[in-house]
């Protein structure tokens, strides 16, 4: 396992895999909540795929996952931190510049780090989100995440959303204490000036059945340079694996969705 330490103090792992005979691009992935880099990248088969387009893929656990730090103080968490590693990653693994791409969660790091860093993202792309990632958060008591996360017995939790992502942490083996903290974490609203403002074409993909995503076009369409792509017949979770969601990104990233910038059919 390879890991570095932020510049905060927190010990953090992550791959750096390089395709046979290098590679010209660089992509850096960055995972949901509950998952990791090897549940959420290597055994969905982004990895090999990126490996067989000769790309390089860096890979990290996100702070409180995985075999990353597990802090237990939800200011550890801030989207802005965790955008801070991301950079940091970077600088350790000598990257000045690379395509970004993030899933569910992994978007909203993966959009802070563009709006911090914008010269430092060539592409960026948001997979599991749309449209609703622009709603205000409902008004609600208590939290009901954490909640989920810490309930002593996985049969008392009634959302099944909510019953997912505790299914998923047991599953994986992660801390629930940490992840518990992570979705305590006060942020602000997404700032959609500076996401109007950002330089770097932008890909939005969820699948159709992805209710908490909203439409992956009503996202894009924020963007400057937004394409979105909508993957028939999958929800949140079945999406990330799917080839049609390998064959959005690969043809984004070949510069293939640029003469309609919303494309349908995936």
């Amino acid at each position: 396992m390879a890991s570095f330490t932020t510049p905060d103090g927190v010990t953090l792992a992550y791959d750096d895999i390089a395709p046979p005979g290098g590679g010209e691009r660089t992509i850096v992935l960055l995972h949901g909540f509950t998952s990791n880099r090897g549940e959420g990248w290597r055994r969905t088969g982004w990895y090999g795929a990126f490996e067989r387009r000769g790309i390089r893929v860096v890979a990290l656990d996100q702070r409180g996952h995985g075999e990353s730090a597990k802090l237990y103080e939800p200011q550890a968490y801030t989207r802005d931190k965790l955008a801070a590693d991301v950079l940091a990653l970077m600088d350790h693994v000598d990257l000045p510049r690379a395509d970004v791409f993030g899933y569910s969660m992994g978007t909203r790091t993966a959009l802070a780090v563009a709006m911090a860093a914008p010269e430092r993202v060539s592409k960026l792309i948001l997979g599991g989100v749309g449209g609703k990632l622009l709603e205000p958060s409902p008004a609600m008591t208590g939290n009901p995440m954490a909640e989920a996360l810490l309930a002593e017995d996985p049969a008392s939790i009634t959302q099944p959303m909510l019953q997912s992502f505790r299914h998923f942490a047991d599953e994986q083996g992660e801390d629930r204490q940490a992840l518990a903290a992570f979705v305590q974490a006060k942020n602000p609203p997404l700032d959609q000036d500076a996401m109007r403002a950002l330089p770097m074409p932008v890909l939005v993909v969820a699948g159709q059945r992805d209710e908490g995503a909203g439409d992956p076009e009503d996202l894009a369409r924020v963007f400057p340079h937004g394409f979105g792509v909508t993957v028939t017949g999958c929800d949140h979770f079945s999406a990330i694996p799917h080839a049609l969601t390998k064959a959005a990104v690969f043809d984004f990233l070949d510069g293939m969705l640029g003469e309609d910038p919303f494309p349908q059919g995936y």
